[in-house]
């Protein structure tokens, strides 16, 4: 079948971020953001600067936005809109969501975390497990840094009632099998929780399909604002007893767990976001252009770079963790910043429980990500300048 190819021209003409000589190397820790989706935040703080309730024009407009929000973000997670919950951001929604299910839980109850986790999907956990005495447990990594599930079925038990994991490491990229952990979790009583942060940007997602009880994913990972979004399975959600003030609305199902007045302007520029990437395309097109982008890299990087994790594009998404032979990481990304390339350096990439099973040395390491505006002449210039970096050491 012929890969279908993005026209990046267009793609990349929509954002003005883009238009500069800067190449942005860095999507793993925030995309760009289209200018449609800004105008769509500005326009609705013009137009619809009002609360849901009122018998008047901009009342219904936010109405309508926040509708909207709920449908199209639907459709992108496969589920209905009333399982759909907004919030701050995904780490103060996980607090939120986690504490909620929690008021079920027992003391020496158990939660399973992944070895591959962000804390914003494990830091929830330990902090209810201190205020409830639940135990927190850790599934262990193979050498390639795939998730272990021998390690994983030995550690459930009749006493697990969690298992959250990461469906890509925001860190070295490694995919889990997200259908795999959620049937085991199952087979216990346990919930299926994922944090979908970072594979939400480079895959579809199904939460039928692998049967998820909660997903959280952050829009501004994939050209949209800052906020968290999750997905409640119905069944298990319309059991829980939320948080929230005690007049505000219990339908649709997944409002009961949002507090306080919804970021309206965030939710217009959601919309924006769902609505440009259906116009490129969609992830049939996203998917094969960057994994494309992310095989180029591999192939071109110099012998001296480390690349920590999975060796190829299978069982990832196209975030690198690198070194460079000899030269401190602080230094490489300065070093690119000042030739017009952004990546990042830093120590654990939140990733607390990865970064003390490889260290990546004293200095930290690299983080590279591309994203579906990224091009193969940007991957070749970034290649290039990482071997004359490498060199020079």
């Amino acid at each position: 079948m012929t890969r279908v190819v993005p026209d990046l021209g267009a793609v990349r003409r929509r954002f003005s971020s883009l238009q500069g000589e800067f190449t942005f190397l860095d999507a793993p820790g925030g995309s760009q953001v289209p200018d449609e989706v800004g105008d769509a935040m500005a326009r609705c703080l013009r137009e619809a600067s009002a609360n849901i309730g009122a018998p008047y024009e901009t009342s219904r407009r936010v109405g309508a936005i926040l509708d909207g929000a709920e449908q199209r973000s639907a459709r992108f997670l496969g589920c209905e809109p009333h399982e759909i919950v907004f919030g701050t951001n995904m780490t103060s929604l996980n607090f939120a969501l986690s504490r909620t299910a929690g008021r079920g839980f027992q003391a020496g109850d158990e939660i399973l975390v992944s070895s591959l986790d962000h804390d914003g999907g494990v830091a929830p956990w330990l902090e209810l497990a201190h205020d409830r005495d639940l135990v927190v447990r850790h599934v262990e990594l193979n050498d390639d840094t795939t998730l272990d599930f021998d390690d994983l079925r030995a550690k459930l038990s009749d006493r697990t009632r969690v298992v959250a994991f990461a469906w890509a490491s925001n860190a070295i990229g490694t995919i889990t099998d997200a259908r795999r952990v959620c049937a085991l979790a199952h087979s216990v009583g346990a919930l299926a929780w994922i944090d979908a942060v970072h594979y939400a940007a480079h895959e579809p997602i199904d939460v039928r399909a692998v049967d998820a009880d909660v997903l959280l994913c952050s829009p501004y990972k994939f050209c949209g604002p800052h906020l968290g979004l999750a997905y409640g399975k119905a069944e298990v959600i319309e059991r829980w007893r939320p948080y929230k003030a005690r007049p505000a609305a219990t339908t649709p199902l997944g409002r009961r767990f949002e507090t306080g007045t919804m970021p309206y302007e965030l939710l217009a520029g959601l919309n924006t976001t769902f609505d440009y990437l259906d116009d490129i395309g969609g992830f049939e097109v996203i998917v094969p252009h960057e994994r494309a982008l992310g095989e180029r890299f591999l192939a071109a990087l110099p012998d001296a770079a480390r690349v920590y994790g999975l060796q190829t594009m299978e069982g990832r998404v196209p975030t690198f963790l690198v070194n460079l032979d000899g030269v401190p990481a602080p230094q490489v990304a300065g070093r690119l910043a000042d030739r017009g390339m952004g990546v990042w350096a830093h120590d654990s990439w939140y990733s607390l429980n990865l970064y003390e099973r490889f260290g990546y040395g004293s200095d930290g390491s690299v983080r590279i990500g591309f994203i579906h505006y990224n091009t193969a002449d940007e991957v070749d210039r970034l290649a290039g300048e990482l071997t004359q970096i490498a060199a020079s050491a």
